[in-house]
């Protein structure tokens, strides 16, 4: 086999030896650890809210202050995030291992505070507000979705390096 040929078959791994050990030595490890489930926890109780107002006009005021505080977790866990990014590859934000997690975390961004200037402005009814944090919502659920999977990849990466000992480059 040519050595080009082999080269293109070199496994690449989400984190190199020394990443992975930032990464297992970070405080910024465990913050993220801790954030994600309790926004995800904030997200279950605000939805829960904004359907509630959608279907019964009822609760206009619980369902707005759950999706501020959920906007609050939000930026929190995106700040403290590319922190992390910044210990773990270098650079705070669109390393190349969450490329594309990022691009799609501004999208969700830009949803909830687009909820947060339509509130502020009033340029929207309470229910299309609730609509468009439902939209936001959407966005999050798939953003999370790639941090799982991210997370499962690693941890497979994990599991069959330490079966075959072999290490990333």
């Amino acid at each position: 086999m040519a050595g080009s040929e082999r080269a293109s078959e070199k496994r690449v791994f989400l984190y190199t030896e020394e990443q992975r050990a930032r990464r297992d030595n970070s405080i910024w490890t465990v913050i993220q650890g801790v954030l994600a489930p309790l926004q995800f926890l904030v997200f279950l109780i605000s939805l829960g809210l904004v359907l509630r107002y959608l279907w019964t006009g009822v609760g206009y005021d619980a369902a707005t202050i759950s999706i501020l505080i959920k906007t609050v977790f939000l930026l929190t866990i995106m700040v403290t995030g590319a922190i992390w990014e910044k210990v773990v590859f270098g650079q705070y934000l669109f390393a190349e291992a969450f490329f594309w997690e990022d691009v799609f975390s501004f999208l969700v961004i830009a949803l909830h505070l687009a909820y947060v200037w339509a509130l502020w402005t009033s340029a929207l009814s309470p229910t299309e507000e609730m609509w468009l944090a439902l939209a936001a919502y959407a966005a999050y659920v798939i953003n999370a979705g790639q941090f799982l999977w991210k997370l499962r990849v690693a941890r497979l990466e994990a599991s069959k390096a330490a079966l075959t000992n072999e290490a990333p480059a």
